[in-house]
């Protein structure tokens, strides 16, 4: 039982070896998402860690396989949608992306519910899913 605990304890210290990148890249004011200031408050809470370039990283992730998720839905988050790179984003990719915004938000799919655990005051309420509604049908009129 002892060795099982070593071996153990042995792969926990060493899977710390292996660490994602976490970073931000420098924002260009320029290109960056403007809105209101409640959508923009909105989007902050609950959208901009994985979806911008200006995510806060908390104390876990340096802590290995957390870390490991972490990394991957950031990844994935701006690759969906980069609030930071918005307006270097083709119109018609912009479009399909807000579309699917208002779908996953509707669906209770966005903030992922991992996300939500660690970040309570994440939770988008009724009132801010209308808010970011709105925000997002009207900028889908303009594109189209």
């Amino acid at each position: 039982m002892k060795k099982i605990a070593f071996w153990v304890l042995g792969i926990a210290i060493a899977i710390q070896l292996i660490r994602p990148d976490f970073q931000n890249t420098p924002v260009d004011e320029t290109i960056v998402l403007k809105a209101d200031a409640q959508v923009m408050s909105v989007l902050q809470k609950s959208c901009y860690d994985c979806h911008s370039q200006e995510t806060n990283f908390p104390w876990y992730r340096n802590i290995a396989p957390v870390s490991w998720v972490m990394a991957d839905h950031i990844n994935l988050g701006r690759k969906a949608l980069d609030f930071s790179n918005w307006g270097n984003m083709d119109p018609k990719i912009k479009l399909e992306r807000l579309e699917r915004a208002k779908q996953v938000i509707y669906n209770h799919r966005m903030p992922k519910q991992e996300y939500l655990m660690m970040h309570e005051n994440a939770v988008l309420t009724q009132k801010e899913k209308k808010v970011l509604e709105q925000f997002f049908d009207s900028e889908i009129h303009t594109l189209n």
